[in-house]
C-alpha cells in the first residue's frame, strides 16, 4: 500500500486486572495499532481535577512525568507535524453518529482539525480536498479513525477515493497497521501475563472450548465476540484463520461503589508512537463493568460500569 510508514503511529494494549492468591496481576485482552481517547481522555482528567479538588496535582494519568501541555504538543507533532492545521483532518465514517464523537470535539479543539465523513472526500488525481468554511481545501495528512470492520458492513457508503490509491498524502495512523498488529497477533505472544490464544482453524483438539471466548479478529466494541462457542460453531465458520479462541479470564471484582457490587476492570495503556522517536506511554483508560463483558452495551442495565480514567503517584 503506498505512503506506508515505517511503524504505527499508535498503539493501545488492553488489559484484564485479575486476581492471584491476594494481589491484582495483569491479563493481556486485546492489542491494537489504532488511535484511541488521546483527546478525551485528557480532558476527563480535567473535569476530574475540577470536580474533585481534593485530588493532589501530583496523581496523574500520564506516564514519564510528561505535563499537559507536553502531552498535547506530542500529539500535535504526531498528527499534523509541519502542515498547516487546516490541511489536516480526522477522517471517520459519519463521526457525528459515532459512539467516539466526544473524543473527536476533544481534538478538534485541542488541535483546530476537522472531523470529516470519508464520504465528503473528493479525489483529484493523486490529491484528496475537503470543504471547510465554504472553501475547497487539499488535505496533506490524514488522522484515521475508520474501523475497517464497519466500513465492511457498509457497502452503500459513496467514497470518492480507494484507502489503496496512491494519494498524495501522509497517513497517521496507516490503515495496514490496524491489521498488522491486532488481535491477530495474540497467539504468537506467551508470557505470564497473556491467555492463550489460537487461531480458530488451529485450536487443540484436547482443549476444553467452554474455557474460550471466540473472537472475530479486525472487529472492534465486542462486536462479534462468542462467550459460550462450541465446536459445532467453530465448524460453522466460513474463515475459521479470521478468528481466534481465546482463553477466558476471571476479572477481580475489586473497585468498590456505592451501591454495593464491586465493579471489574480493564486498563488500557495508550502509546503515540512519533515519525522519528520511540514509542511513549503517554495516558490510559479504565473501562469498568458489572456484566458479562467490557462495554456499555453489555452493560446497559448497571452502574458504576463504563469509561473512566486511573490516576497514580508521581
Amino acid at each position: 500500500m503506498p505512503n506506508e510508514s515505517a511503524h504505527p503511529n499508535f498503539l493501545v494494549i488492553d488489559f484484564g486486572i485479575c486476581a492471584e492468591s491476594d494481589r491484582l496481576v495483569p491479563r493481556l485482552i486485546e492489542l491494537q495499532a489504532f488511535p484511541s481517547l488521546f483527546g478525551f481522555q485528557l480532558l476527563v482528567l480535567h473535569c476530574l481535577r475540577k470536580a474533585y479538588p481534593a485530588i493532589r496535582r501530583n496523581w496523574t494519568s500520564s506516564f514519564g512525568g510528561i505535563k499537559d501541555h507536553a502531552y498535547v504538543e506530542l500529539l500535535r507533532r504526531t498528527i499534523i507535524a509541519d502542515a498547516n492545521p487546516e490541511n489536516v483532518i480526522l477522517l471517520e465514517i459519519e463521526p457525528e453518529k459515532q459512539k467516539t464523537r466526544i473524543d473527536f470535539a476533544a481534538t478538534e479543539t485541542l488541535l483546530d482539525i476537522r472531523s470529516v465523513c470519508l464520504t465528503k472526500i473528493k479525489k483529484r488525481g493523486r490529491q484528496l480536498f475537503y470543504e471547510r468554511d465554504g472553501d475547497e481545501v487539499r488535505i496533506d495528512r490524514i488522522y484515521n479513525r475508520v474501523i475497517f470492520d464497519e466500513l465492511l458492513r457498509r457497502p452503500e457508503l459513496g467514497i470518492g477515493f480507494g484507502f489503496h490509491d496512491d494519494l498524495d498524502v501522509t497517513w497517521v495512523g496507516h490503515p495496514h497497521w490496524y491489521f498488522r498488529i491486532s488481535k491477530h497477533s495474540l497467539p504468537f505472544l506467551k508470557t505470564e501475563h497473556t491467555s492463550p490464544a489460537f487461531f480458530a482453524d488451529e485450536f487443540r483438539g484436547d482443549a476444553r472450548i467452554g474455557n474460550y471466548v471466540l473472537k472475530p479478529l479486525y472487529s472492534f466494541a465486542g462486536l462479534g465476540v462468542d462467550i459460550e462457542p462450541t465446536r459445532e460453531k467453530i465448524s460453522g465458520l466460513t474463515n475459521p484463520h479470521e478468528w481466534i479462541l481465546q482463553k477466558k479470564v476471571d476479572y477481580a471484582a475489586f473497585v468498590p461503589t456505592v451501591d454495593g457490587p464491586k465493579s471489574k476492570a480493564e486498563i488500557r495503556m495508550m502509546f503515540i508512537w512519533p515519525e522519528n522517536g520511540e514509542p511513549i506511554l503517554v495516558n490510559n483508560l479504565v473501562r469498568m463493568s458489572q456484566g458479562k463483558m467490557m462495554g456499555v452495551d453489555f452493560n446497559k442495565d448497571k452502574t458504576w460500569v463504563g469509561s473512566s480514567i486511573a490516576l497514580h503517584e508521581i
